[in-house]
């Protein structure tokens, strides 16, 4: 078990790893639409959160020896249910062809007033 850590994505605010890969596999921690190279909280429309989140999940598993394409589960937290429609479409561009496994819960509020958070597990 090694744990990740890539400046392309925002450096854990807490008590956590950006991602662990254990027995072949990368565990992303749940990500939010911050930039990493700024530190700016992306707090505009769904699709420009989802879009920064989707890119941060990107980094890591890239970090990890990974890539999209390998990506077998994500889970997204939405924060109002009616906003899937405008996150799914942002969602489905972003991944392409490649149709991971996927949970939404819809969730109350999310931290520093985000609608939007998104962990991923992938192949390594």
């Amino acid at each position: 078990m090694h744990k990740v850590y890539t400046e392309a994505a925002p450096k854990p605010a807490g008590h956590y790893s950006q991602a662990i890969v254990s027995q072949g596999l990368v565990y992303v921690s749940g990500q939010l639409p911050i930039d990493p190279a700024t530190g700016e909280k992306r707090v505009g429309p769904i699709e420009e959160q989802t879009l920064q989140a989707l890119k941060n999940v990107k980094a890591i598993v890239e970090a990890a020896g990974s890539d999209l394409g390998h990506v077998l589960k994500t889970t997204v937290y939405i924060s109002d249910i009616g906003l899937w429609g405008r996150v799914n479409t942002v969602y489905a561009d972003f991944f392409g062809e490649h149709r991971p496994a996927r949970a939404v819960v819809p969730t109350r509020e999310l931290h520093f007033g985000f609608q939007i958070e998104v962990e991923a597990v992938a192949e390594v």
